[in-house]
């Protein structure tokens, strides 16, 4: 089960992240939830986690999670569809 996210970042710069099973089951870790919990209790710092996990697994940054964060304005679900369209 993949999801995609797009990240947009202070200088005007987008990432589109897709996130696989090692990231969904590191946030369940992370954070003692399930998925499925996440679709009815949102918060934003989930997201923005969720893009830096796949960010920092595939290489994309090696900061920390806040130091990332300071980087980045949003963080919001993307439809891959959209983008090739």
């Amino acid at each position: 089960m993949n999801f995609n996210l797009q990240v947009k970042f202070e200088d005007g710069t987008t990432h589109e992240v897709v996130g696989k099973a090692v990231d969904i089951v590191a946030f369940e870790q992370n954070y003692n939830m399930s998925m499925a919990a996440l679709q009815k209790d949102t918060r934003m710092e989930h997201l923005f986690w969720l893009a830096w996990h796949v960010e920092k697994r595939t290489g994309a940054t090696t900061n920390e999670f806040l130091k990332w964060l300071e980087t980045v304005e949003i963080v919001q679900a993307s439809d891959p569809k959209a983008s090739k369209a």
